[in-house]
């Protein structure tokens, strides 16, 4: 058990960080303090209690990232409430279910999305409340919390004659062995689980990320993954509020454009990202700088290949703010591309491993320790097992246990006890080896392995890869049609339309040199038959992966 409990963790960093700036929303010019955050918490804790609200009562949380939404997760758990966040993205009838069946009481909100839910459907909710001011936004009959919320500042000032000070900063005591959040994942596949993680889960990753230093007391985030997602918010939210972080939130779809500006105004002291910001800004910015004939001569030159891979290197550096100690990458596989070309210019980046059901973290290397290829070290809390007779050389099952897997899913027995080993280890579903010195190496997920007509495991992820580093593809699906494989690609259209090229028998010659070179690159059993054009992007989860799923059954052109 983790010794530190994880209110206090934060009942502390208030009073210790208390003029600090701790949070402020990009492009707009307030922060707040510590202290502010506190006080905002206070007065949300005093509605809770006018409202009667008991400990392990739910609170949904639905927006996108700002520090109100950071205040309500805040004043939710510290009051000794269950905080259920709910990924923005998720439709209107996903938020219905979720809200219900988490049987949530209140719900905190961005306007737009309460404007397309419908109250008969959350006929559950108590009241419901606006993230751009915190306003009652809808109270059940008989409920008086309008009428608070206008009287609040006096009810403040009745509660804190002298004004709320450090010393008024006490909450509740819990053990870390409760429930503090329901996470509904996303998931490729059907609907959404409701992961039940523990004080304990989630002060297992803070506290890993205070031991390793990950962010320090006076440090900058900027934080732009969806903070409902368990990555994201272990540690550009949680990790950093504990130890007196400034946490800049960015609430736009962090396009490479917007992002790359943010970069550079906030010039964080650590970026956690996921595979698809870093590989659009591998695909923008680097890949025309070396793809150029003069550069291309240069990179084959011993001597001034190192100099060229410094300036690139520090040019990289520079883009994200010039400032971070490293990049931890994960939520998703990388394009070994992109990772070899990073480490070859020694770029400090890591790739991490982790999911939900762990609060995220299972792996996790520093840079300067990170092995290409691999997912990081398993975590010192954790262990992990291989399910297969050589676990070294033969790709089995990962399962692990540990301080941070999850108590099970929300009224949903049938799925914990599938989700867990007889013996007590969780089945990530994932499928990988490790090596002698605990560092996971992970091949794909085990519902998207197909297996060949001649017995070999075929993981559509490594040969995606491939293809997406061809010219004019921007993504690609390997699926299974009449045991051949097909990839359906979604084409680089713009890029075409600027050189001409986008006529229907150009787009033949293109993916047919495509589908030459992928089939060299691939092993004989890995052979893809042929390229189908995809008209759009494709569907993806917000923590953007694909949704195969839905496009296992496309029929042949």
């Amino acid at each position: 058990m983790i010794q530190e409990n994880f209110i206090k963790l934060y009942e502390n960093s208030f009073k210790e960080n208390w003029d600090l700036p701790c949070y402020t929303d990009y492009g707009d010019e307030v922060t707040y303090s510590y202290g502010q955050v506190a006080e905002e918490i206070a007065k949300l804790h005093l509605l809770f209690h006018h409202c009667s609200l008991r400990r392990g009562d739910k609170i949904a949380l639905i927006g996108k990232n700002t520090a109100r939404w950071c205040i309500a997760y805040m004043a939710t758990v510290t009051y000794g409430a269950i905080i259920v966040p709910i990924l923005q993205d998720f439709n209107p009838n996903d938020v219905h279910h979720i809200v219900a069946h988490s049987e949530s009481v209140f719900l905190f909100t961005s306007d737009t999305i309460w404007e397309n839910l419908e109250e008969e459907k959350l006929s559950g909710l108590r009241g419901a409340f606006s993230l751009t001011d915190f306003r009652c936004l809808y109270q059940r009959d008989g409920e008086t919390v309008q009428k608070f919320i206008r009287n609040a500042d006096a009810a403040m000032h009745k509660t804190y004659p002298k004004g709320f000070r450090k010393e008024d900063i006490q909450y509740t005591t819990l053990s870390n062995d409760k429930v503090m959040l329901l996470n509904y994942t996303s998931g490729t596949t059907g609907f959404s689980k409701g992961v039940m993680l523990t004080g304990n889960n989630l002060a297992g990753n803070v506290t890993f990320g205070i031991r390793t230093e990950l962010l320090k007391k006076g440090d900058k985030v900027l934080s732009f993954l969806p903070l409902a997602h368990a990555y994201g918010c272990a540690f550009d939210f949680l990790t950093a509020t504990a130890v007196g972080t400034h946490v800049t939130l960015l609430g736009k779809t962090p396009s490479p454009k917007i992002i790359m500006k943010a970069f550079e105004e906030v010039k964080p002291n650590l970026i956690i990202t996921v595979p698809l910001v870093i590989e659009k800004i591998y695909k923008n910015v680097i890949q025309p700088l070396i793809s150029k004939k003069g550069m291309k001569w240069a990179l084959s030159i011993p001597v001034l290949d190192n100099q060229i891979y410094a300036q690139i290197r520090k040019k990289l550096i520079d883009a994200l703010g010039g400032r971070f100690k490293e990049v931890i990458i994960g939520g998703a596989a990388m394009n070994p591309e992109v990772t070899e070309f990073f480490y070859k210019i020694k770029f400090p980046f890591t790739i991490g491993y982790g999911m939900t059901e762990c609060a995220p973290l299972i792996s996790y290397s520093p840079w300067n320790q990170f092995i290409p290829s691999s997912s990081g070290k398993v975590l010192d809390i954790m262990e992990v097992r291989i399910d297969s007779d050589d676990p070294y050389n033969t790709t089995g099952e990962i399962q692990v246990r540990g301080e941070n897997v999850m108590a099970g899913y929300y009224k949903n027995e049938e799925a914990t006890k599938e989700v867990f080993t007889e013996d007590g280890w969780l089945r990530t579903g994932d499928l990988g080896t490790i090596d002698a010195e605990n560092n996971i190496y992970i091949r794909g997920r085990s519902k998207t392995m197909i297996l060949s007509s001649s017995g070999q495991n075929i993981f559509p992820e490594e040969i995606e890869a491939k293809l997406n580093n061809m010219p004019f593809i921007l993504e690609s699906l390997i699926i299974e049609r009449n045991k051949k494989l097909v990839a359906l690609v979604y084409a680089d259209y713009e890029s075409l339309d600027s050189l001409g090229l986008n006529n229907q028998e150009n787009l033949k010659t293109i993916m047919d040199e495509n589908l030459k070179n992928l089939n060299k690159a691939v092993a004989v059993y890995e052979k893809v038959s042929r390229i189908q054009l995809y008209p759009n992007e494709f569907e993806k989860t917000p923590k953007k992966s694909i949704k195969r799923y839905l496009y296992n059954s496309i029929t042949d052109e």
